[in-house]
């Protein structure tokens, strides 16, 4: 197998970096990105990868991080979304916009249509790490994706991680025909510093050291994403598909709304400033 590129953000803990280790081993050229610069130079240490830093409450940052990879690196076989979590109070950015959408969904959509045309030129992978809180928590009003009516953290989550999935089917639609798969995965509940800084209802349990024993490892958070990045689309999976465990995966009913999913792109387009 010739050198494949891998690009993931939020690779500096967790799964990201189980990944980045993991698809290291299998011999790709993995891009370190996360948004300690110290922590994310670590990890790239270890594996003797390369590294960029970006902090996804700041879309500067997230157009000086794709201006990075397009001039540094000639193709991209895969980029997995993978930056990502659950914040405390509501907040809105130095952009305009409350912090959990912004860092879950709005970055990592302008991150993927600043790079589209090398990933439509290296026939790219692209997965985007969603949550069973989707499901659990997520009711998507078109009108405030900000949630300025019903903010919680674990609900303005759940909808994020909606958004992951009817941005995966949106570009699954989109540019599939071009040579682009997508998908998305769930990669289970992980023993991370996920929800560290949060006040929802998820961060003792991430927390608790007992509940940490009976938690799964990051490597194991990170499987899925390594399969879905390694095998074959459209043979071993389908894209435009969502994922937990290596099998395709219930989601919120409003992830299979066509509509829904288009009306969120063109809205998200205008939020970044993309035409």
């Amino acid at each position: 197998m010739s050198e494949r590129t891998v690009v993931i953000t939020g690779a500096s803990d967790g799964i990201g970096a189980a990944a980045a280790g993991q698809l290291h081993a299998l011999g790709f050229r993995v891009v370190v990105v996360g948004r300690s610069a110290e922590k994310s130079a670590a990890v790239a240490e270890r594996l003797g990868a390369d590294h960029l830093t970006a902090d996804f409450s700041n879309l500067d940052d997230v157009r000086a991080l794709a201006d990075a990879i397009n001039e540094r690196y000639p193709r991209i076989d895969a980029l997995l979304n993978n930056a990502g979590g659950v914040m405390g109070k509501r907040r809105h950015t130095d952009d305009g916009y409350e912090l959990t959408l912004q860092v879950n969904h709005l970055a990592p959509f302008l991150l993927t249509n600043l790079l589209l045309g090398k990933l439509l030129a290296s026939d790219a992978t692209v997965v985007n790490t969603s949550s069973v809180a989707n499901r659990v928590w997520g009711k998507i009003n078109i009108n405030d994706l900000g949630n300025a009516n019903r903010y919680t953290p674990h609900k303005a989550y759940g909808d994020a991680k909606l958004m992951n999935l009817l941005f995966t089917r949106e570009l699954h639609r989109r540019f599939h025909q071009d040579g682009l798969n997508a998908a998305a995965f769930h990669p289970g509940v992980i023993a991370t510093n996920f929800a560290a800084g949060s006040a929802s209802l998820l961060r003792p349990l991430y927390r608790n050291p007992i509940a940490g024993r009976i938690l799964g490892t990051p490597v194991q958070g990170a499987d899925t994403m390594v399969w879905l990045t390694v095998a074959r689309p459209g043979t071993d999976w389908k894209p435009g598909e969502y994922y937990a465990g290596r099998k395709r995966a219930r989601a919120n009913r409003q992830a299979d709304d066509p509509a829904l999913a288009a009306e969120l792109w063109d809205h998200s387009a205008a939020m970044v400033g993309l035409k």
